[in-house]
């Protein structure tokens, strides 16, 4: 049996879970199973059981509003997908952006399709700031796509219940598979010279966020929490890519009052190689992940697997992931009656944030034992080989009800 599978991320071009989702789980499955990737970009790799196709994007001819750019792109790369031959037995998409790929080779190649529900667009109402009208085609691809699947994966327990929930879609096609870490690969280091090269003082501990500038991720409440954190503490905030110019904008206006607040605050301004951010990890006394929307947090993981403690939101995989008490704190985010995407009381969630990182930082015992029952944890529940072996065993179960 052979593989597609189809992304938008792929390495060296990787911003996100999604991405090091596909990056672990091909590499993983192509030792038990023939797996393609098609992916964006220039990436091309034909040797072994994996082989890499990555597809470009010419928008030298768009005269479309820049804001629909990347939807059109998607689009265009996904037809590519499609006119070079699949000769796979079943194709595989990650994120809405390799969705309609997915549904060409479903209907025009005849395989079925699996989909792995990294995050849900109903759920992501703040996109339309970045696509704008895009946002509404995006709905209706994921839609489509979903219900047209022949599986569903769903990377924790409340993501499958919120698919459930938004779409027509039989419960027993929807399967949970959770996202996993590389062990070997994210556990502590000792290195403590790549802290410096980024302004980070090792002597000094330090709360470390790290992921993209987002609605999503919940960043600015962490920024706006800096200014209730006990003093002798440095943030650390590993954080770029932001989605528009005026989250950006209204990213720096947040840390400039932090920094007049506390002053202890260092942002690098960009998406670091793994060598850096395991050795942040590494030396952090609390990693904060205050995400108002997270299906899993894989970053929650990475800094689990590295010992270090997690503050993070009491919302979606991340109740699943972190053991409270145990791997660390998980802080109620109180939400709008009619909205659940933004904080009710953002000034109460920011002041909760820093009373459970001050909450840790106090007690450096406390937060050694959750580093090494977070790591333990990671051991136990979340290996990538074991990941890859529960999808081979769903695409097998897919690929037999399709020849009864």
């Amino acid at each position: 049996m052979k593989a597609l599978l189809l992304t938008n991320e792929y390495p060296p071009n990787v911003y996100g879970g999604a991405g090091i989702h596909v990056q672990y789980l091909s590499r993983e499955l192509s030792r038990l199973c023939p797996v393609e990737v098609r992916c964006f970009g220039e990436q091309w790799e034909e040797s072994g059981p994996l082989t890499v196709h990555g597809a470009g994007w010419d928008r030298s001819g768009y005269t479309a509003p820049a804001h629909l750019h990347s939807v059109f792109g998607a689009l265009q790369r996904c037809l590519e997908f499609n006119t070079r031959q699949i000769d796979a037995d079943l194709v595989h998409l990650h994120t809405w952006y390799a969705h309609f790929g997915g549904i060409l080779a479903k209907q025009a190649y005849g395989i079925p399709m699996v989909v792995t529900v990294h995050s849900l667009e109903p759920l992501r109402p703040w996109k339309r700031e970045q696509l704008a009208g895009g946002y509404d085609f995006t709905l209706w691809l994921e839609k489509t796509a979903l219900e047209m699947a022949d599986a569903v994966v769903a990377v924790s327990t409340e993501t499958k219940l919120d698919i459930l929930r938004l779409f027509d879609i039989p419960e027993e096609k929807v399967h949970i598979i959770y996202n996993g870490i590389d062990p070997e690969e994210y556990r502590p280091t000792p290195n403590e010279e790549l802290l410096r090269l980024h302004g980070v003082d090792p002597e000094l501990p330090y709360v470390l966020f790290v992921g993209r500038i987002t609605r999503q991720k919940g960043i600015i409440h962490l920024v706006n929490a800096i200014q209730h954190l006990d003093p002798g503490v440095q943030v650390v905030l590993c954080a770029g890519a932001p989605d528009t110019p005026e989250i950006a904008a209204e990213m720096k206006a947040a840390v400039d009052l932090a920094r007049d607040a506390h002053g202890q605050v260092v942002w690098i301004e960009k998406m670091v190689d793994n060598d850096t951010k395991i050795a942040l990890y590494s030396h952090a006394a609390v990693f904060c992940c205050p995400s108002i929307y997270e299906p899993f947090g894989i970053i929650n993981l990475e800094a689990m697997a590295c010992e270090t403690p997690v503050v993070a939101s009491a919302v979606g995989g991340m109740k699943e992931v972190i053991v409270p008490g145990e791997t660390g704190l998980l802080i109620p985010l109180e939400q709008h009656a009619e909205s659940p995407f933004e904080a009710l009381h953002p000034d109460r969630f920011a002041r909760d944030l820093a009373e459970g990182i001050n909450t840790l930082l106090r007690d450096p015992d406390l937060c050694a034992r959750m580093g090494k029952a977070g790591r333990q944890r990671v051991l136990d529940h979340f290996s990538w080989s074991e990941i890859a072996r529960e999808t081979l065993a769903l695409y097998e179960t897919v690929l037999a009800s399709r020849s009864t």
